[in-house]
């Protein structure tokens, strides 16, 4: 994939100032790997040949493993405003479409707590673009998860605000799924496999189809012919659930995200952190794999992945210890069991790995006092 490569599947079409601001920007950094090149050819080569269109994509591997970065790629390469849903266990269906709610009037307003006030007001102050998830998440700086259970409260207490007759007015906030669905923008869905409301799952289904519809409240809205949906989940461990099949069924294409080669992880690290000891990248880049083929074979459900090399090597970089941040960077985030830890140590001895590390320490340092005036 070149720099002047152009994939953009629609043209043609005017972005809003602020769906421009959503498209991702790819930093100097980023890297094209062969998933985002494969992916991006195979959509645009089918973009518009009717039943054989690619919109619904699944990405899944090892947390850390570059899926959302992979997505945000694609967002760039297609000239899609990118957004994001991160799903829940306990998500309903209000979470999938979004919500009605009532207009308060100004003096129950006024009677409210301070807190409670902020919330209504910040609802009926947006402009529609945001979804009620986003608003309440701006509001008060909570998760999705939380947002989500915010907007029951606040259907109940409006209920009880409103049971005396009076005439109500009401308002509906889509939801971010819909929000994305019916402007074509290319939807991030994290995690749908933790879903436990078969209803939610069907509701979801039935959007993903080429042609779907999503049924509002207020109306039938219909798939925009841009809209693409990229699911991406964490690689089934020990007691999780697998990813429904009526969903996968609805996937066109699928990436399985593991780690990148050894030559690839380096030149990342490198230009994210701008550290260039290519011997002792070499050695942490072996010890991730290593960390995290054990982690899978002995079914500990932490990961090494991309994150954690990035922060080990920048650690270095800053002038910490290799063996120490290797710990708190990388082990720690795998697990904090202390048996596990010692498998964890065990495969990077039988690897040689950790004499390596402190080998490659004791040169650094040497090479650093000879160029130290």
């Amino acid at each position: 994939m070149t720099e002047n490569e152009n994939f953009h599947l629609s043209p043609e079409r005017q972005l809003t100032d602020a769906e421009k601001k959503l498209v991702w920007k790819k930093p100097t950094t980023h890297k094209v790997s062969e998933e985002e090149q494969r992916i991006s050819k195979e959509v645009k080569r089918n973009w518009h040949r009717g039943e054989m269109k690619i919109a619904n994509l699944l990405l899944e591997g090892d947390a850390g493993s570059g899926k959302t970065q992979l997505a945000k790629a694609l967002s760039a390469n297609f000239g899609l405003p990118y957004t994001k849903v991160t799903c829940f266990a306990d998500m309903d269906k209000s979470d999938i479409i979004g919500a009605i709610l009532p207009v308060i009037s100004s003096e129950r307003l006024e009677k409210m707590e301070p807190a409670e006030q902020t919330l209504w007001k910040a609802l009926y102050e947006s402009d529609g673009f945001q979804s009620i998830s986003e608003i309440l998440m701006d509001a008060l700086g909570i998760t999705q998860e939380q947002a989500a259970l915010k907007m029951k409260q606040l259907l109940e207490r409006a209920a009880a605000e409103n049971n005396d007759g009076e005439a109500i007015e009401y308002r509906f906030y889509p939801s971010e799924i819909v929000r994305a669905y019916q402007n074509g923008y290319l939807l991030e869905i994290q995690e749908p496999n933790v879903i436990r409301d078969a209803a939610v799952l069907m509701a979801l289904n039935s959007a993903l189809e080429l042609d779907g519809s999503i049924n509002l409240p207020t109306e039938i809205i219909r798939r925009h012919p841009d809209f693409i949906a990229v699911i991406t989940t964490n690689r089934s461990y020990a007691g999780t659930r697998p990813l429904n099949e009526a969903l996968r069924d609805r996937v066109q294409h699928t990436e399985k995200m593991d780690l990148p080669t050894k030559e690839i992880m380096i030149e990342r690290v490198m230009a994210k952190t701008g550290f260039q000891d290519g011997k002792m990248l070499g050695i942490l880049a072996d010890m991730i794999v290593v960390l995290d083929r054990t982690a899978r074979a002995n079914a500990i459900k932490g990961v090494a992945g991309m994150r954690s090399f990035f922060y080990w090597a920048d650690a270095i970089a800053g002038g910490g210890s290799a063996k120490e941040s290797l710990y708190h960077k990388v082990i720690y985030k795998i697990t904090t069991d202390s048996e596990e830890i010692k498998l964890l140590e065990e495969a990077l001895i039988n690897h040689g790995l950790l004499a390596s590390l402190e080998e490659a320490e004791i040169e650094q340092k040497k090479n650093e006092n000879l160029t130290t005036p």
